[in-house]
């Protein structure tokens, strides 16, 4: 045998292999697929649903529960006769072809069996479910019916023995009462009839009404407490206080209360309706209306007891802080009149014045107009106590600002009297400053210095003509005064200059004379005293010679620079 026929022989047996392991496999897979359905078959059975149905005739239902019975009964009946003997069929002959390898033929017949029997294992399963229900409906509504006739009772009972609690709404519940009576009654005799699925409908709407009315009765009396008991004796001791507070002289324009009460009474009567119709959650949202406009009177009378006391105990205070104020106003005025003749209020302190005082005179008047009301009877005391209140912290403030402005006027003669003493001794300063200059004998003074002093001596003139004046200005005075300050020392500082820097000139001439052979020198010290004695620019002459020192003998001008200063801070020492 050939190498190819060899091949093809393996490759045959091969393939028979496959094949009959293909059928076999297909064969086992099968085979549980039958049993499957078998086992959904015997499931269906055990249900045991003609014996349900049997039980069902038994308790001859009717009405709902008849219709219920009948529609599922029908439903089992096709699934009994028709569709488990057509599967079961399926089934033997899918198990015969099974077993003699008729594969593709045995699969057909399981996929049509599965087909059937899974819609109908599962409406095998809800009759089991609706047939259960209905067994056990007639047990379950008998139980429900004496739980909830027994907690009806109980409600009737507390409602006609504390009717009185009820008020208006009454009727209405008594309404719903008889209502759920006859719905007792529906349900015992659909009961009775054999229609169960009905009555247990019955059954729920009465737990539900049951369950509303014992929520609702707790809100229908409180509410009618609150409209019969607590809003009556609020309106009543609201209507007796105000007349009250009449008699005794007490004077309310916020609101016409008597007006306002009656209002409150018409809303008072919405209510009522409301509550007859038992309309709770309208109920509540009208009571706390009620509520707050109630409160709201209380809050206007209470407002007005206690700013009484305040005003009775506040009224003589008040005039005599007002006439104190009244009178410091006055004399601030005179006194600042007084002032202006002599000085110049730069910061309108007159005018304010003026002001605060007419403020303080609106107060009076005001202050006269509200006593008069209280002694008329027709004082709003909440008004006049914050009226009042407001005053004080504005009298305060008006005291303050009075004083404050006071103080600072009594302070221009101070200020008068520092000026002149100011301008003095600035005048000693810089003629001592000039005299200074003249004793040293300079060949004369530097322009810069000439115009420095003319300016500070001028400045000193002017702040002198202006404090001889009649009216003065003190506020530009003493900015004058702080500039002439800053001038004088710029003077003084600028002489110092002038007179160490020509000491200086002379000591480093002096000095450079050991130099006299040197040309750079001559040059320099010619330079310098031309710059001394001709244009009096001893810092410049200082500087010409103090260089040509420097670049014949580096560090000789500061060794003699240094050893001036240093006899100087020991001459002043």
């Amino acid at each position: 045998m050939s190498s190819i026929e060899t091949l093809i022989v393996i490759a045959v047996i091969i393939v028979v292999i496959l094949v009959v392991a293909f059928m076999l496999i297909t064969n086992r897979r099968q085979l549980k697929e039958i049993e499957a359905i078998d086992k959904l078959v015997n499931k269906i059975e055990k249900m045991h649903l003609e014996r349900d149905i049997d039980r069902l005739d038994k308790m001859d239902l009717a009405g709902e529960s008849l219709t219920t019975l009948n529609t599922w009964r029908k439903s089992y009946q096709e699934a009994s006769t028709a569709k488990i003997p057509e599967v079961q069929h399926l089934v033997e002959e899918a198990a015969d072809q099974n077993s003699n390898y008729h594969l593709f033929k045995a699969r057909k017949n399981i996929k049509q069996a599965r087909e059937i029997i899974k819609p109908t294992f599962e409406d095998a399963r809800n009759t089991k479910a609706v047939f259960t229900e209905l067994l056990e409906s007639n047990r379950e509504n008998q139980v429900q019916y004496e739980s909830l006739i027994k907690i009806y009772r109980e409600i009737r009972k507390m409602v006609l023995a504390d009717s009185f609690d009820y008020g208006v709404a009454l009727e209405q519940l008594e309404n719903e009462l008889a209502a759920m009576d006859s719905d007792f009654d529906e349900a015992k005799n659909l009961s009775s009839q054999g229609d169960h699925v009905e009555a247990k409908r019955v059954l729920s709407k009465i737990r539900m009404d049951l369950s509303n009315l014992q929520e609702e009765l707790p809100k229908i009396r409180e509410g009618h407490h609150q409209i019969e008991s607590t809003f009556q004796d609020q309106l009543r001791e609201l209507s007796t206080t105000y007349k009250n507070m009449l008699s005794e002289k007490y004077y309310i324009t916020e609101v016409n209360i008597l007006e306002e009460i009656k209002k409150i009474h018409t809303e008072i009567d919405k209510a009522r309706d409301l509550l007859a119709d038992l309309k709770m959650n309208e109920l509540a949202e009208q009571n706390k209306k009620i509520s707050n406009q109630i409160d709201a009177l209380y809050s206007v009378l209470a407002k007005e007891y206690k700013a009484r006391p305040f005003v009775e105990e506040n009224q003589s205070k008040m005039f005599t802080l007002i006439s104190h104020q009244q009178s410091a106003s006055k004399k601030l005025v005179e006194k600042l009149k007084h002032i202006d003749e002599s000085y110049e209020l730069t910061h309108g302190e007159l005018d304010e014045s003026k002001h605060l005082e007419q403020e303080v005179n609106d107060m009076s008047r005001q202050y006269t107009v509200q006593t008069q009301n209280i002694a008329d009877g027709k004082g709003v005391y909440s008004q006049i106590q914050d009226s009042w209140l407001r005053m004080l912290d504005r009298l305060r403030e008006i005291d303050e600002e009075q004083k404050k402005m006071s103080q600072d006027v009594d302070g221009l003669y101070d200020s008068e009297n520092v000026a002149n003493d100011s301008i003095n001794h600035f005048k000693q300063e810089v003629s001592l400053v000039y005299r200074r200059l003249q004793r040293r004998n300079l060949p004369g003074n530097p322009d810069s210095f000439v115009q420095m002093y003319t300016l500070v001596v001028n400045e000193i003139g002017h702040v002198s003509e202006e404090l001889s004046r009649v009216r003065i200005n003190m506020e530009r005075i003493s900015d004058e005064l702080i500039q002439i300050s800053d001038d004088v020392e710029r003077l003084k500082r600028e002489a110092d200059d002038i007179i160490n820097s020509a000491n200086l000139v002379e000591l480093t001439l002096q000095y450079s004379n050991k130099y006299s052979s040197n040309e750079a020198i001559k040059r320099a010290q010619q330079k310098a005293l031309r710059l001394y004695q001709n244009d009096y620019n001893y810092k410049e002459a200082l500087d010409t010679i103090a260089t040509a020192i420097e670049k014949v003998e580096p560090g000789a001008y500061q060794r003699l620079e240094n050893s001036y200063y240093s006899e100087q801070r020991q001459k002043e020492a």
